[in-house]
């Protein structure tokens, strides 16, 4: 009987390794693979969704993952001009990070997630953003290789690296953070 019981003991403490090694991979809010990140418990309040055709200069029509549709107004005034990295094409995905502002919602930072999307070179880099997610680094000698990305309240994360866009265009990338501004070329 003694033996059996031991067992038992055994089987619900290797039970409780198993089930609290499981949860090492997944963040507060569930979601695995946020293990990377710097602070995985910040809240995004970035919108994802797709360029609506009603944008234009001064608006940007968003159809959200959830399928709703919002506008944005891009310009609140002219000496505060929203901040639309990568352009705007009906159909592209988009990241908007807005706020409320009497009654309208205003586009502080829109990042096309379409044109983001791709291969990118430097002289010490040479790496692929792709959706998911997921970076590819074409270097092999890369000691510290960005594996994973994501945005992140109008941020650009790769790996825990965090980075503002501050110039997204069709064959051009200048992200910068506290290390300094790096450029970046699109590679065919």
């Amino acid at each position: 009987m003694k033996k059996l019981t031991y067992l038992f003991v055994i089987a619900a403490i290797a039970t409780m390794v198993l089930g609290s090694c499981n949860e090492l991979g997944k963040s507060n809010n569930g979601a695995e693979g946020d293990s990377l990140y710097a602070d995985s418990t910040v809240v995004d309040t970035t919108v994802y969704g797709r360029c609506g055709e009603g944008s234009a200069m001064s608006s940007v029509e968003l159809i959200t993952d959830a399928g709703d549709t919002l506008r944005y107004i891009l310009l609140d005034d002219e000496d505060n001009p929203a901040d639309v990295q990568g352009g705007l094409l009906a159909g592209d995905r988009l990241a908007v990070i807005g706020q409320e502002i009497n009654g309208e919602l205003v586009a502080t930072r829109v990042i096309n997630l379409t044109t983001l999307i791709g291969k990118w070179t430097s002289l010490d880099k040479n790496f692929e953003i792709l959706e998911g997610g997921e970076v590819k680094s074409n270097v092999k000698t890369e000691s510290q290789p960005w594996i994973a990305w994501k945005i992140l309240n109008g941020q650009l994360l790769l790996n825990t690296d965090t980075f503002t866009i501050n110039q997204l265009g069709a064959d051009s990338l200048y992200i910068e953070n506290n290390d300094g501004i790096f450029v970046y070329k699109r590679a065919e």
